[in-house]
């Protein structure tokens, strides 16, 4: 039995953790595949950076796996047919991050659902090359699937004057409500591990940190014992708070390691991978198989199987929604979790994305009347970042933009602990971004 004091749990200065994280709806439900949908919905746009161009047009009939969204550019992730049918429509649809209409492949399925020659192909990865590696990764497809959505192999482009000597893997998932990437940890451990050692042998990187938070002690122990005669990937037992995944937060609790939050972690000689994205790299490398599905959690009082699915990208929404029994009630769909998730105004045109890892379906989700700051702190307390929150959103809404950007607005990763415990409900994330969206417009006239 492996047990652990919580004075020497890995942690960070600052967050917050709600007293009911929601976890508890999904945690002890065993993933399940979600039927195949009788049409997805593939945008250009699932990844940060340039949108990919189609290569099939109405009409084409393609099959599972085939390349359909060729990246444009080299922060772009291809796009792949999540099943196999025709082409019905190549037109602009509503994107459930964006908020606007972006393009999008749209594909009926036929009734045989076949990977496309050259996938599924089973590849001895002892013997791969560093390159190779990465090349089948960025073939595949695969981004961040933290929610970040940043192309993975452009992470593993190391700069020629930069090193990695720490590859740190996330299985936090702070995020309330979700447990897609928990089911995923007990369920494909050894694939994980490996989709791990294939990052570090393709950056050169002989040293690992995995980071669990102490709520999911049995995927820790899992995880140890797996480990046990490798004692250059150590796994980490961290405090159960948000936002214990993000990448300062995580790096400084595991490796003591601080930098600026508008740099990226390779100026501390670390990158940052989710548990999710290193099963994809297993998936790709290994098999040659292209991101098309991935682990949702479907949760909230706002349905009553509470479930987790894996399901192929394009999925609508309203599918999963009708899987797991929504209620006629409810009042709230968020994309995500309720932290950092985002809103939707209209489930019948919503779909499935990359950055999909939980759909939060809620029947009683409070409406707060916002009120003028009474100066308590608690935001300042709570910020991972060491900012002040409460200035800020005084500043924003008296449009004081070039004073917020002097007090550091764009260092803020919007990761809404100082909303969350704001006692007069302030709006603050809300506030923050839109003074990066007009800051970013005044830079653009100049």
């Amino acid at each position: 039995m492996i047990t652990l004091a919580k004075s020497k749990l890995k942690t960070f200065i600052g967050g917050i953790h709600p007293r009911d994280d929601g976890k508890v709806l999904t945690r002890s439900k065993q993933e399940v595949s979600a039927p195949l949908p009788k049409t997805v919905y593939l945008f250009m746009s699932q990844h940060i950076g340039a949108p990919c161009k189609p290569i099939v047009k109405k009409g084409d009939i393609v099959k599972k796996g085939q390349l359909i969204g060729e990246s444009q550019g080299f922060v772009s992730a291809n796009v792949h047919a999540s099943i196999s049918g025709k082409v019905i429509e190549i037109v602009p649809w509503p994107h459930p991050v964006a908020g606007i209409r972006l393009p999008a492949v749209i594909i009926e399925r036929a009734e045989e659902d076949s990977w496309v020659e050259g996938a599924d192909a089973d590849s001895d990865t002892d013997r791969i090359s560093p390159d190779e590696i990465k090349q089948r990764i960025q073939s595949a497809g695969i981004v961040g699937l933290g929610g970040a959505t940043f192309p993975t192999h452009v992470k593993l482009t190391l700069p020629k004057d930069k090193s990695i000597d720490t590859v740190v893997m996330n299985g936090a998932e702070c995020e309330p409500y979700l447990t897609c990437d928990y089911r995923l940890m007990l369920h494909k451990p050894h694939e994980i591990i490996q989709g791990l050692k294939l990052v570090m042998k393709c950056i050169g990187c002989k040293k690992a940190h995995i980071g669990i938070e102490a709520d999911k002690k049995d995927v820790y122990t899992l995880f140890k014992n797996i480990l046990s005669n490798e004692p250059h990937i150590k796994v980490d037992l961290m405090e159960v708070k948000y936002p214990q995944g993000a990448e300062h937060q995580l790096i400084k609790a595991l490796l003591n390691r601080e930098f600026k939050p508008t740099q990226l972690p390779l100026e501390v000689g670390a990158i940052v991978i989710n548990v999710g994205t290193a099963f994809a790299i297993y998936e790709a490398v290994k098999f040659k198989r292209p991101l098309i599905q991935r682990m949702i959690t479907v949760t909230g009082n706002g349905v009553e199987r509470p479930q987790n699915f894996l399901a192929r990208l394009g999925t609508p929404i309203k599918q999963l929604l009708e899987e797991a029994k929504v209620t006629t009630d409810i009042n709230k769909i968020i994309f995500g979790g309720p932290m950092m998730g985002i809103t939707q105004g209209n489930i019948d045109t919503a779909v499935t994305i990359k950055g999909t890892g939980g759909i939060l379906v809620l029947r009683d989700a409070q409406r707060w009347e916002s009120h003028a700051c009474i100066r308590c702190g608690r935001c300042i307390d709570s910020c991972p970042y060491g900012l002040n929150p409460s200035e800020l959103s005084i500043q924003i809404e008296a449009k004081e933009f070039n004073l917020a950007l002097e007090n550091n607005v764009m260092e803020c990763k919007e990761c809404g602990c100082c909303s969350y415990i704001c006692p007069a409900k302030r709006p603050i994330v809300h506030l923050i971004k839109f003074a990066k969206a007009e800051i970013a417009k005044q830079k653009a006239k100049v």
